[in-house]
């Protein structure tokens, strides 16, 4: 009993001399659940934390602004503000570890990583804690968990985030097979797309795309999308779907890769030239015109959602030759709508070119 004395002491010493606030690893504070006026504070009786989203998934576009919406109640209400706690983190896929988006403690917010500065709580009214993302990217997509804390009571809700754009199959100058993971995503990045992801691939599965070589997705898993089962494609006998490879080694495997790119702001259009061009030819041209030469990215996107359709084989950023079909027609490729590739010739062949203004 003599020795539990002192230590009995020196664990009342420690619980009495308690700082009032505890400092957190991202700046914000707790106020201290073993402050005397707990009943004010941190405890309920009968009082039930709400919280809960107008909607399940929002959809976006690649760089406009989107809100996500949150809001939190108490059953039965209570009177006057409480301190609560507001956390804001992303899931980029489901086998994805979480990560921080937004803490607010009152009126302070703070953001993390690539989401810094550029989102922020709506709070137009007592309870909403929607979330405001500027300057949406292709990566932001995924499913973002809202979380309030009061006390002890901790409530969330999520709201999947879905950008509109079109997925296509990509493989580099250099040839087949060729991309590491890391190689995939910067091979994307220089046709202003991201590595689509496996939700994103499946949706261009159900609208028809067909496509037999394995590429990379965004979670490092390799897939390809068959919609007419034939030999060389995993066999006769298999039904239409998602082949899949499964997760590979990001550095010492070589695929092709499947990008995803948004809506498009801005233009393309196939340039009007008196004559035909080289590719360097073909570059100037576009900037004498006041614009840039097309990337692949943003072809499949007016393809896609500005249903251009020309039947001209232009030159593009990455040294390609394609051209984009909506209304198939004789002398114009297959009987299917969807960009045509020539691939990448020597670039003193003469062809036109698209070209891309923002404006």
């Amino acid at each position: 009993m003599a020795v539990l004395q002192p230590l009995l002491l020196i664990l009342l010493h420690v619980l009495l001399t308690c700082p009032a606030e505890i400092k957190f690893s991202n700046g914000f504070f707790y106020q201290d659940i073993l402050r005397e006026n707990i009943g004010d504070v941190h405890w309920f009786t009968g009082v039930k934390l709400k919280v809960s989203s107008e909607v399940h998934s929002v959809f976006a576009m690649s760089g406009s602004n989107v809100t996500l919406p949150c809001w939190y109640w108490y059953e039965p209400p209570v009177s006057g503000p409480r301190q609560v706690r507001v956390k804001w983190s992303w899931f980029p896929s489901p086998e994805a570890q979480e990560s921080d988006v937004l803490v607010a403690i009152g009126d302070r917010q703070r953001s993390f990583r690539d989401f810094k500065d550029r989102v922020f709580l709506q709070q137009e009214a007592p309870g909403d804690i929607s979330l405001i993302i500027t300057h949406v990217n292709l990566n932001d997509s995924g499913q973002y968990r809202c979380e309030v804390i009061d006390g002890l009571e901790d409530e969330s809700t999520t709201v999947d985030l879905e950008l509109r754009g079109v997925v296509y199959p990509y493989q580099p100058p250099f040839g087949h097979y060729r991309l590491t993971f890391t190689e995939a995503q910067k091979a994307c990045e220089g046709q202003d797309s991201a590595v689509a992801t496996f939700k994103q691939l499946v949706s261009g599965w159900q609208e028809g795309l067909d496509w037999c070589n394995a590429g990379w997705l965004a979670d490092g898993t390799v897939h390809y999308p068959i919609t007419q089962p034939r030999q060389a494609c995993g066999g006769l006998d298999l039904t239409p779907g998602i082949r899949s490879y499964g997760s590979r080694h990001r550095r010492l495997n070589h695929y092709d890769v499947f990008c995803f790119s948004s809506i498009l702001r801005g233009k393309v259009y196939y340039l009007q030239h008196p004559q035909k061009l080289n590719f360097t030819e073909a570059v100037q041209a576009c900037i004498e015109d006041g614009a840039l030469i097309a990337k692949v990215g943003h072809l499949y996107a007016a393809w896609k959602f500005m249903r251009l359709d020309r039947c001209d084989a232009g030159w593009l950023a990455d040294g390609s030759i394609r051209y984009p079909i909506i209304n198939p027609r004789p002398n114009c490729g297959p009987t299917e709508p969807g960009v045509r590739s020539f691939g990448f010739p020597s670039s003193s062949q003469k062809h036109g070119v698209y070209c891309y203004s923002a404006s």
